[in-house]
């Protein structure tokens, strides 16, 4: 576990000028990226597969976590908001690295996502909240590139999520979904996540070496394999550092066996506070909200198997001529 522990540490939030360092997709097509990248893909679908064998709840010793289900909507709410609010309040917009001057009208921004995020914390009638973020995140975030846009998916995925699922007026925000919604409102919150931590891998790592090894210069410490005597060149620590965020992105898109991918994700999330403090965990506030969602509903035996649907493709019907 602790060849994870620098994984999921976003490199833009503690260099100084993030912008210097540009993209160079030369490193992320070399043959032996391409090939542990196209590893990363086997494996989850191996993962995707084994689940289908196991039955759900897959470690029958959480299910006492499934008891929290109803009150998910209102605690994930919880986060976003006081992740938003957060935000505002240092001059950050939806991310610890874009700061709200680089954006247009950065003052209006800046009151609501700091309204915003109270609102999300109150839990009052939160859909019509949810959809102004997913409206307001991307025209917001479409100043600066797609790029930033899909690093922030994890809190659009949350307000997707709410949208569909919002926390009732009533015991304490408690919900009893049905199952239609919620496997709608948790494909949501996966597909946000997924899409943020496979763009991380690529835009900090796998696309962007020089980034990653001016993080490693800047934080030695993260090179945990010279902790065990090894000593390899920085090229190898951030091709592993980016396949593992890939694959974490991966498997919670899948949604297969939950428990346990949420549980070994939870490592390096919490590793790196270790060397990075206060940041870290505000950046990564709404990603501790969303595991422990995909935990808990992994571990009721009544909604673990909507935390890894996924839609299936309709084939075109051909038309069948008429007969005379």
């Amino acid at each position: 576990m602790q060849l994870q522990d620098s994984v999921l540490a976003h490199e833009k939030w503690f260099l100084q000028d993030p912008s210097a360092y540009t993209p160079d997709w030369g490193f992320a097509t070399r043959p032996v990226t391409l090939a542990v990248l196209a590893l990363v893909v086997a494996a989850t679908v191996a993962w995707r597969a084994v689940a289908r064998r196991v039955g759900t709840p897959e470690l029958t010793v959480l299910r006492p976590l499934g008891r929290i289900t109803p009150y998910l909507p209102r605690l994930l709410a919880i986060h976003l908001g006081v992740s938003l609010l957060t935000l505002a309040a240092r001059g950050y917009f939806l991310a610890a690295d874009l700061e709200l001057h680089e954006l247009p009208a950065p003052a209006l921004l800046a009151v609501v996502e700091g309204a915003l995020g109270v609102w999300f914390i109150t839990g009052y009638r939160l859909r019509p909240a949810a959809l102004a973020l997913v409206v307001v995140g991307p025209v917001a975030l479409a100043a600066t590139g797609p790029v930033s846009l899909l690093e922030a998916a994890d809190l659009l995925g949350i307000a997707g999520f709410l949208a569909f699922l919002p926390p009732s007026g009533d015991r304490h925000g408690a919900v009893e979904a049905d199952p239609r919604t919620l496997r709608r409102a948790l494909l949501a919150l996966r597909v946000g996540v997924a899409t943020a931590l496979v763009t991380l891998a690529f835009s900090e790592k796998l696309a962007n070496p020089a980034m990653a090894r001016a993080t490693l210069a800047h934080y030695p410490q993260l090179d945990v394999f010279s902790y065990v005597g090894l000593h390899v060149p920085a090229d190898t620590f951030i091709l592993v550092a980016g396949a593992t965020e890939l694959l974490f992105g991966l498997l919670v898109l899948s949604g297969a066996m939950p428990q346990l991918a949420m549980l070994v994700a939870a490592v390096p999330f919490n590793a790196t506070l270790l060397i990075f403090g206060a940041p870290e965990l505000l950046g990564h506030l709404p990603v501790y909200g969303v595991f422990l969602t995909l935990l808990a509903y992994g571990s009721d035996p009544g909604t673990a198997e909507e935390v890894r649907w996924l839609p299936r493709l309709r084939r075109p019907h051909a038309e069948v001529p008429a007969t005379a």
